[in-house]
């Protein structure tokens, strides 16, 4: 399918073919389609480049300062997606933003000369929750891992794309994935629910080093142990530490006891946070219901100029 800038672009060409070589009657086709291409300016508009738009963003500060990097990233991110990046709401993530959350959580501070890692989210996305992730450059975390751990966000819907022009674990890159879900749903996630999911993933990856297990079966028993704790609405560690130990056992994975308890204060931290996230998932909610409709609508317009411009051109 032609994007939005290539089929302007057609329309133009042949408007200007046919007005000094055709007749009236293909002049008012051609005035049919720049018609519907000026109807369709506002729905592009007004679902794109704002905070809340659905689409998203973010940059490390290290990557977006460095032309080369960018370059990369954006290659990759273009590789993944058939929408036009100069239509998604972009920032750029400092070092500063991820030390504030992550650094009580690991005991790291990173430099602004080492925020290499970006994300992109689309809302319009309506499959539950996808990411993909550049495994050639983040060598940790996977894509089970983050989308677990965003859970802890109330965030379980949406196309994620996290990527780095350099190796990198993908810890810190969460950050960028959570601000990326604030601009494209134009609220921001509470404090406390950010360092849940921090806390979480930077477990997940303790866990799977520590016991040598594939991680994404560790992110698997974080999720089912959730799902435990929310279904019995438990929020005390002790409570929790039972299930952990006892779901492990059923995944064939032997946990020493501070690790179960660790995972058990991960959990519990996660369950915590859910009552501060009514607001931001009720937005998400929203927002991802209008990126649907909207790309929907254009991709349908879309389509159809697609169609009528195939069939003018195969007058010529």
């Amino acid at each position: 399918m032609l994007d939005k800038y290539t089929t302007i672009n057609l329309v133009k060409n042949i408007f200007t073919y046919y007005v000094f070589k055709r007749g009236d009657i293909m002049k008012k086709l051609l005035l049919a389609i720049i018609v519907t291409i000026i109807v369709l300016s506002p729905v592009y508009s007004a679902s794109t480049n704002s905070w809340g738009s659905g689409f998203a963003i973010t940059y490390g500060e290290t990557t977006y300062n460095n032309p080369s990097y960018k370059n990369s990233v954006v290659n990759y991110f273009e590789s993944h997606t058939n929408r036009n990046l100069d239509e998604a709401n972009t920032e750029v993530i400092t070092a500063m933003e991820v030390n504030k959350v992550s650094k009580d959580i690991t005991g790291r501070t990173y430099p602004s000369n080492q925020i290499f890692s970006c994300a992109m989210v689309d809302l319009s996305y309506t499959q539950g929750i996808k990411v993909v992730v550049d495994e050639s450059k983040i060598t940790v975390v996977t894509s089970k891992m983050y989308a677990t751990a965003l859970k802890s966000t109330g965030i379980e819907s949406g196309y994620v794309v996290v990527t780095s022009p350099v190796s990198a674990t993908g810890e810190s890159a969460l950050t960028g994935v959570m601000k990326s879900y604030e601009i494209a749903v134009g609220t921001p996630i509470p404090e406390n629910a950010k360092k849940a999911a921090t806390d979480e993933l930077y477990t997940q990856s303790q866990i799977a080093e520590q016991t040598g297990q594939d991680p994404n079966k560790i992110a698997d028993l974080f999720d089912q142990v959730k799902q435990e704790a929310q279904k019995q609405n438990l929020d005390d560690p002790a409570q929790i530490k039972e299930i952990v130990i006892n779901i492990a056992a059923t995944l064939n994975i032997n946990l020493t006891n501070e690790q179960a308890q660790q995972i058990a204060n991960a959990v519990a931290n996660s369950q915590k946070a859910q009552d501060s996230l009514t607001d931001f998932k009720n937005r998400l909610e929203s927002v991802t219901q209008q990126a649907s409709e909207s790309q929907g609508i254009i991709n349908q317009i879309m389509n159809y100029l697609q169609g009528f411009i195939d069939y003018i051109m195969s007058f010529i």
